[in-house]
């Protein structure tokens, strides 16, 4: 970007201290402005990062002379409401995943972005990861002839918190939606949308998914192979399978780190990109590249991209019986 990008953040959490940490080390942004529910969290997180407004409420960000564009960070059933504010005021928006609560709230924000012609994009991290487009570049090179399958995982124990966001149907909780997204996401950039999707879940005390398991199915007979579960660690890797080889993402695989190219009949080929930062400075580029090119959504992730996820994971919830309050809103 030409110009130093000023950011605000609604909603800092802990994957936004993440973010404004990567921030920091971005010589063109800088935080500029914080909005939470409480004044207090507001002022220790600007404090933190350096940034010069704070607001006690969320619609008070909405006022801030001089800003570029906003990371909205707040829990699940807030990012569809939160977003559409900052369009209709003309703010461009980083909407953390996923998207929305459901695909009827998608096409809200994406309709709001496109008649206020304001930048929106959703805030899947890993896609900006050199090693995706390592992987992309492998892909379209034949290294692994046709890719045939995709499999990867997702999975860490939760402590049981039926007030927390994990486990709060209010909030949008269970495995799905938080993490369940990665593995989906991987499969819908590789494989496309599925032509069959079948899927089992165990469910909590609280309603909400604590594991799901999918398969993905397609016209040409590739599958895709979606897990992921709040009641055990996995080893979060992933694989791509192809005619001739394998890409495999080693653990956690959607985080920064390396992965391997592996021929049939010849010698792993490891690839590592050291990443300084947690890996959100990616997504940021991004985004910052997309303001000063003038351009209303990424050609990386296009919000065509997230209206299909979005799409994927209602109908994952459809095979596992999962509704949420939310969605009787819509």
């Amino acid at each position: 970007m030409s110009k130093t990008c000023n950011w605000g953040i609604i909603g800092p959490g802990r994957i936004a201290h993440k973010f404004a940490q990567d921030l920091t080390g971005l010589k063109n942004a800088r935080l500029h402005a914080v909005a939470s529910r409480s004044l207090e969290r507001a002022q220790a997180f600007a404090g933190e990062y350096g940034a010069s407004h704070v607001f006690g409420s969320y619609e008070e960000i909405l006022e801030c002379p001089d800003l570029d564009i906003v990371y909205i960070a707040t829990p699940h059933t807030g990012h569809c409401a939160y977003t559409i504010k900052c369009l209709e005021a003309g703010i461009p928006v980083l909407c953390e995943k996923p998207f929305a609560m459901n695909l009827a709230e998608a096409e809200k924000m994406i309709e709001t972005a496109r008649r206020r012609r304001v930048f929106l994009m959703e805030a899947i991290w890993t896609r900006f990861m050199p090693k995706i487009r390592q992987a992309a570049d492998w892909i379209s090179e034949g290294a692994i002839g046709e890719v045939i399958s995709v499999k990867a995982d997702f999975g860490f124990p939760a402590p049981m918190n039926p007030e927390g966001r994990l486990f709060n149907p209010d909030l949008g909780g269970g495995a799905l939606l938080d993490i369940g997204i990665y593995p989906a996401f991987l499969n819908l950039l590789f494989l496309g949308y599925p032509s069959k999707i079948t899927a089992v879940a165990h469910f909590s005390d609280t309603g909400v998914d604590d594991e799901v398991a999918a398969t993905l199915e397609y016209p040409a007979g590739q599958m895709g192979h979606i897990h992921a579960t709040i009641r055990n660690r996995t080893k979060t890797e992933a694989f791509i399978h192809g005619t001739k080889g394998v890409i495999h993402f080693h653990p956690h695989w959607f985080r920064p780190g390396n992965l391997s190219l592996i021929p049939e009949g010849d010698r792993p080929q490891d690839v590592y990109f050291e990443t300084a930062g947690n890996g959100y400075q990616f997504e940021a580029e991004e985004c910052m590249h997309c303001l000063d090119a003038g351009k209303p959504e990424s050609d990386l992730l296009p919000l065509s991209f997230s209206l299909d996820l979005m799409r994927l994971l209602d109908a994952i919830r459809k095979e596992i019986g999962l509704v949420y309050p939310a969605d009787g809103k819509e």
